[in-house]
């Protein structure tokens, strides 16, 4: 009986330390044998390389299931997690790595601006340094293709869409009331300061899911995640001041900005065509408080500003001139953090509020409104490996808008109170280093139209050598009429497009080029009757619409020693029947040619960078009573060259001048007729020409900083 014992306990020992031969062969994706793969058992010694055919096999005594780790560097690890008995004769294929530099992108339709960005068609400082651009982030925006130059307006019109089409973000929380206002025939600007933002995302069209509310483009803008130092930097200017400081602690930093602008000094020297008043004068201040946690991080982000200003402009229906006195309170503030949950989640969520007012004299009327608004945001992302990530969140829109109109005896009140809730779900699929997916849906439902709206989006980008890349991107979009339209009628539609676009791009060793086509087309567009849209008018969201063009694009710094320089062209052809047309035509704010082009050089002797930027854009349409075809007249072509210096006196003060349409070309930006004609039956008309046909610009900025070296050349 002992010897049986013996014997079984004998046969067991020996199967419990038997060795099991582990073996297989590594392969790529194209069955090419994997030469020096790393093949081991997770949490032993017990391992072995490839050799040249690919093959491996080496012994274990672990027993059960275990995981096989089969690793090589650009290539994702795999885990063959089987039962030990189950290790034999295997094939694994590895796959490459996706997080290489050269793998693909989405680009459609997007333009991306920031030192981080991996493939960036303009950099932060191109907003302060583009000579036509004035300081303004939609300035230097308006050199990019897909954007029509409307030089009396200054807000972004982009690919056959209204200014109302395109939304702004910041920090992924939007921004309600982003432009100052201002009057007839007098650009408004950004109010935002370009020097608090390190990244800019601009897509023309085509862009993801989780934005809304926009028909045409997004532009969103992102603030300096953790600045790289303390520095005060400080800016004295022929039209005003600047002053802003960045304060750093261990883990949380604040950067403030304020300006004050007063126009009454240059317009004494330089005068314009308006008889002003009160030219223009305001202050702004802005502020970023950071707080770094060990999973995320929370920003503050709050702007305030306030203008003023009273002109008589030239009218040919008032002999006097048409009177405008107009005052502006604008406060933004957002609260965005973005970490990390653990097993691959992540969290982006964020809340704003605006509140703008305005009070506005218009010859014997006086307008009064107030905007209060909200955005409530939550995004959830979820990490499933670098070829696959699942983004889906909620967010809410609320505005509440009220106006109050005052003319002699008469009084009258307007206003409206809606929101909008949308959710959204979206993947981003890498599925090799060819190709590339990005595919969502969005839903949004109007409470005060009580309708919803399901958008389909999708894009795909192929790579179809090392340096270049096809992108295809397809959406459908909807918008809510602007406050100018709701204020009267709340029993409207939200507006509708749908986008196709096809986009290539090659970038290579500082030399980018870009083209696309694209087309739009619209329906649900809001109209009315008469000549204004007022309390009375016939409202209605019957009209429609396309746009179409091919926009190009081509940036080189790397060819010319010390050149950095763009070119972009668009093509527009663009028809819409909407507001008050008659019938389906090309709105007056549509170029169908536009050319930009961009130069900067340094010359080191100078310790200087001359600049200059040049502008073209066909004749815009417009209505001329005495023709029988509406909109079928054409302004004269608008060109404008700028130039702008920037010496480095020392290490961290720099002079700055430049010269908007340096030449003095004569431009025209419409024309307005009289209302009614004369004994012969003709309406006269009047040209519509900007209020000065030039601007000069001086300024001192000087950075006092931790390095003793940073100053706003840097980066160029």
């Amino acid at each position: 009986m002992k010897s049986l014992l013996y014997l079984l306990a004998m046969l067991v020992a020996g199967n419990l330390f038997s060795q099991h031969l582990i073996s297989g062969t590594v392969v790529d994706s194209k069955g090419l044998p994997v030469v020096g793969a790393n093949i081991y058992i997770d949490g032993t010694y017990d391992g072995a390389t490839s050799n040249e055919e690919g093959h491996f096999e080496f012994e274990t005594l672990e027993v059960g299931q275990v995981h096989l780790i089969v690793s090589y560097v650009s290539y994702e690890t795999q885990d063959v997690t089987k039962a030990v008995t189950d290790l034999q004769n295997l094939k694994v294929v590895l796959r490459e790595a996706v997080n290489a530099l050269d793998v693909v992108v989405i680009s459609a339709g997007t333009f991306e601006a920031g030192d981080n960005s991996k493939v960036s068609v303009l950099k932060p400082l191109d907003v302060v340094t583009t000579a036509s651009a004035l300081g303004d982030f939609v300035g230097a925006l308006q050199t990019l293709p897909g954007t029509s130059t409307v030089a009396e307006d200054g807000r972004l019109f982009v690919r056959g869409g209204s200014a109302d089409e395109t939304q702004i973000f910041i920090d992924g929380i939007r921004v309600f009331t982003p432009y100052t206002p201002s009057t007839n025939n007098t650009p408004s600007r950004g109010r935002y300061s370009p020097f608090l933002f390190d990244g800019i995302t601009f897509s023309t069209g085509g862009y993801s899911a989780e934005y809304g509310q926009a028909l045409s483009s997004v532009l969103l803008l992102n603030t300096i995640d953790e600045p790289d130092q303390e520095k005060t930097d400080i800016g004295v200017m022929t039209v005003g001041g600047a002053l802003g400081h960045t304060e750093k602690w261990k883990r949380r930093s604040l950067s403030v900005n304020a300006s004050y602008i007063n126009l009454a000094p240059y317009a004494a020297i330089f005068p314009d065509r308006n008889d002003w008043d009160t030219p223009f004068r305001g202050a702004q201040g802005e502020a970023v408080f950071r707080q770094q946690f060990d999973s995320g991080l929370l920003k503050f982000y709050t702007a305030f500003d306030t203008g003023s200003f009273a002109l008589t402009q030239e009218d040919i229906n008032y002999e006097e001139g048409v009177y405008v006195h107009l005052k502006n309170r604008n406060w933004y503030t957002n609260l965005s953090y973005q970490g990390t949950l653990g097993n691959g989640w992540s969290v982006h969520s964020g809340v704003s509020y605006t509140l703008g007012k305005n009070e506005i004299e218009l010859m014997e009327s006086k307008i009064d409104n107030r905007e209060q608004s909200a955005h409530f945001k939550l995004k959830l992302k979820k990490h499933f490996s670098n070829r696959l990530k699942l983004s889906f969140g909620g967010e809410t829109f609320v505005t509440n808008f009220d106006e109050d109109f005052k003319e002699d005896a008469l009084a009258v009140s307007y206003g409206f109170s809606n929101s909008i809730s949308a959710a959204y779900t979206e993947a981003d699929i890498i599925f090799s280093k060819q190709l590339a997916l990005k595919a969502g849906v969005r839903a949004d439902y109007h409470h005060l139209f009580q309708s919803m709206e399901v958008a389909p989006r999708m894009s795909l980008a192929f790579k179809t050598s090392k340096n270049g890349q096809l992108s295809l991107a397809y959406g459908q979009f909807y918008q809510t009429p602007s406050n100018d339209y709701l204020k009267f009628n709340q029993t409207l539609e939200a507006a509708h497009t749908s986008h196709y676009i096809l986009n290539y791009q090659y970038v290579k060793d500082g030399k980018i080029f870009r083209a696309e086509a694209y087309r739009k087309d619209y329906n649900n567009l809001l109209t009315y009757d008469g000549q204004q849209p007022t309390f009375d008018s016939d409202f209605g969201t019957d009209g429609d619409g396309f746009a179409q063009g091919v926009d190009v694009f081509w940036r080189d710094n790397k060819s010319l020693k010390n050149v950095d320089y763009w070119l972009s062209y668009s093509y527009l052809d663009t028809k819409r029947k909407y507001l008050n047309f008659p019938e389906a035509a090309t709105p007056n704010y549509a170029n169908a040619h536009n050319l930009s082009v961009v130069g900067k050089y340094w010359i080191e002797d100078w310790k200087s960078q001359l600049g200059l930027s040049y502008t073209f854009a066909s004749g815009r349409p417009y209505d001329n009573p005495n023709q029988t075809k509406f909109m079928a007249a054409r302004t004269k072509s608008y060109n404008s060259l700028s130039v702008n210096w920037a010496y480095l006196i020392s290490p961290q003060k720099i002079l700055y001048l430049s010269v908007n349409n340096v030449l003095g070309i004569k431009n025209v930006n419409g024309y307005q007729y009289a209302n009614t004609p004369d004994a012969n039956g003709h309406y006269n008309r009047r040209a519509l020409l900007p209020g000065a046909d030039q601007f000069f610009f001086i300024g001192f900025f000087w950075t006092i900083s931790d390095d003793g070296k940073s100053n706003q050349l840097d980066n160029l």
